[in-house]
């Protein structure tokens, strides 16, 4: 059942508009309230660090929601009548076509948001029943420091993600759900290898970061740009640091997987809940084990965790029981209490601000490539893995808990098993 949004905020004066986006003109639409409306809007956006900005659209009325730390706050309620004024105002910027509502269409825009500030967004929109839905991707929102220090790994994961990341061949893989922060740690890999000695390739869905010495390409599907060929045409431009945006399919892990046996450094990603079942899920689309086993160096899980506002986090006490439930350890209990979020102005009354990461880093021991060439299955790599110290996922975001970055409720619902 679709939802109305009735408008909850006076209108400025009356737009020239017809209400249908084809009949807009340009030239109207820069000197229309919607303007300001998109101004002040985007302007919110960047004071509140959000990654996203939805606008949706429904039968009387029309919603804005901002994404922020990976969660979605409705702003207060625009006038109903300037949504079409809206929207034609974001497809002008973006160059997309005002008269086609039909069809999904993918642009860019840069806007002044302040003197003397121009902020990039990727802008996509998408018919519904009541108008096109437009979600802008706000590209400044990416964070400047690429480094393995800002990733939040623990100093054991970081060496081990250090030693790996400077081989001179194989496979490291980076595996999460969407939204979990995993083309971020492969950028910060790149960027530690970016140097004048190596020559760096990229295939992305799409570029969202630029960095200068690296040479990235985005996937073209329609022109037939795939990961698979943009990856076979890298062989060819005598690379050493290979980046795969995202193994998505059979051709893809395949050519991959031979590039890192034939002396190439390959990054890419995948999406599974943790980093045993990397190996599972590259088998299953038709990897063979034994090429696998010869390729992988290391596989590396994480989802992000927002932070707590340490204007106004307060001890939230828990009973002994429900720690233990949680994961914690009988000799982690004594002498402490989770921190909880409560909200203040800082925040937004959010009670969080930013995130963090929490990794299970899991290298390719010799016992983990024999159990890969053996077929072993999903829970035998895990038992090897958490006989090798390899902390899980839990295990990180309960770290996290203990030391008051985040909040026990927080820590949880990231590591949730389905």
């Amino acid at each position: 059942m679709q939802t109305s949004f009735p408008s909850t905020t006076a209108s400025p004066r009356p737009v020239a508009f017809s209400g249908e986006h084809n009949a807009a003109n340009p030239s109207e639409v820069d000197t229309a309230p919607a303007v300001r409306l998109l101004t002040d809007t985007l302007q919110e956006a960047t004071r509140r660090n959000a990654s996203d900005l939805h606008i949706e659209p429904a039968e009387h009325g029309w919603r804005m929601r901002l994404r922020i730390d990976g969660v979605l706050h409705e702003l207060p309620r625009p006038p109903a009548h300037l949504r079409d004024a809206f929207v034609t105002r974001v497809k002008v910027l973006a160059r997309l076509d005002i008269a086609e509502r039909r069809v999904p269409q993918d642009g860019r825009l840069r806007i002044a948001t302040s003197p003397g500030r121009l902020e990039d967004y990727r802008v996509n929109s998408l018919p519904t029943l009541f108008g096109e839905k437009l979600v802008l991707r706000r590209l400044d929102a990416l964070p400047s420091d690429l480094s393995l220090d800002s990733l939040g790994l623990d100093p054991q994961q970081r060496d081990a993600v250090d030693a790996a990341i400077r081989a001179p061949h194989g496979l490291m893989l980076v595996t999460g759900p969407t939204g979990s922060g995993k083309t971020l740690s492969l950028y910060c890999f790149l960027n530690l290898l970016n140097d004048e000695a190596r020559n760096l390739c990229s295939v992305e869905d799409p570029a969202e970061i630029q960095l200068a010495g690296i040479n990235q390409v985005g996937v073209r599907e329609k022109a037939g740009l795939t990961f698979a060929v943009a990856l076979r045409a890298f062989l060819r431009q005598d690379p050493d640091v290979i980046m795969v945006g995202e193994i998505r399919d059979s051709e893809t892990a395949d050519v991959a997987v031979k590039a890192a046996q034939t002396g190439h450094l390959v990054l890419s990603t995948l999406h599974t809940n943790d980093a045993p079942a990397a190996i599972a899920r590259l088998i299953d689309i038709g990897v063979e084990p034994y090429n696998l086993a010869a390729a992988l160096r290391m596989v590396t899980a994480q989802r992000l965790v927002r932070r707590l506002c340490v204007a106004c986090r307060a001890p939230a006490p828990h009973s002994a029981a429900a720690l233990r439930a949680a994961g914690f350890a009988e000799a982690q209990l004594d002498g402490w209490q989770p921190y909880a979020a409560t909200g203040c102005a800082a925040c937004h009354g959010i009670g969080y601000r930013g995130r963090v990461g929490i990794h299970q880093v899991m290298p390719v021991s010799e016992a983990m490539r024999e159990l890969i060439v053996a077929g072993a299955g999903v829970h035998e790599l895990a038992r090897l893995a958490q006989s090798e110290q390899v902390a899980t996922l839990r295990d990180a975001a309960l770290a996290r808990v203990r030391d008051g970055t985040t909040s026990l409720a927080e820590a949880l619902a990231a590591t949730e098993v389905a």
